[in-house]
């Protein structure tokens, strides 16, 4: 069945740059590795979508509608499309005492933070450091292979894969997801109790299957802290000591 607005998905993708050939994201472990974009802390499996939430730039979730699991397709995503054309008006000339006082040293080609907001250095002079706050892939024109892998259709598969977005890590598998009359219950599992940022991410958990899946009025989070196993009442090197031991009475 061909995807259309609303259906969960899984695809999987290479995206670059067409002017370079430049690859700059991929789905693939090994394709990540030879392009030299690879991450550790990355996980590299098929990337979930919702058609039409524009989690993706806008050409490519477009490009989605009509796709069959097991089709691959080539799609060209122009500017306006992608992230947009390079605005002049986002280039800034910044005084080189104002990175002083903050210990920073503007280098041409890094990235900073300037009032919150990530910038390229494009270049330092005598005294000014000129940094663009356009995206990164402003102006470029994208092409992305993506092929569908999967559709989800059961309520289960999409709650887990929400989930899953918003916490990729430990494998969503630790997580039980229990279903009933319009509820929705997730237990999170231990490993997931120090993420940073828990609490929020929660809440945005909760937000969007409430607006992907209206069928559901409530959900519900549950945190179990169980007891540590007990130590064993004898530790061995104790009772290796203990053996021989006359006690006087």
């Amino acid at each position: 069945m061909a995807l259309k607005k609303g259906d969960f998905a899984l695809i999987n993708f290479t995206s670059k740059i067409k002017e370079s050939n430049e690859i700059i994201e991929t789905t693939f472990e090994d394709v990540a590795k030879e392009a030299g974009l690879h991450r550790a802390e990355n996980v590299y499996e098929p990337h979930f979508v919702v058609v039409g939430e524009g989690w993706v730039p806008r050409g490519l979730d477009e490009a989605l509608v009509s796709l069959e699991v097991g089709e691959e397709k080539t799609v060209e995503v122009p500017p306006e499309k992608g992230f947009g054309q390079r605005d002049p008006a986002k280039m800034r000339l910044i005084p080189m005492r104002r990175f002083k006082n903050e210990r920073v040293t503007p280098v041409p080609g890094a990235r900073i933070e300037v009032d919150g907001r990530s910038a390229l250095v494009r270049s330092v002079g005598a005294g000014r450091v000129q940094v663009d706050f356009n995206h990164p892939l402003a102006g470029k024109t994208l092409i992305y292979n993506v092929k569908l892998e999967k559709t989800l259709e059961s309520s289960e598969e999409k709650v887990r894969a929400v989930i899953h977005r918003r916490i990729p890590v430990p494998p969503i598998e630790r997580f039980k997801v229990a279903l009933s009359q319009g509820e929705c219950t997730i237990q999170i599992p231990q490993e997931a109790f120090l993420t940073e940022g828990l609490q929020l991410i929660k809440r945005a958990i909760s937000t969007d299957l409430q607006k992907l899946m209206p069928e559901l009025v409530a959900v519900t989070f549950t945190e179990t802290f169980r007891r540590p196993e007990a130590a064993s009442e004898v530790r061995p090197a104790e009772a290796a000591s203990s053996k021989g031991t006359a006690t006087t009475p």
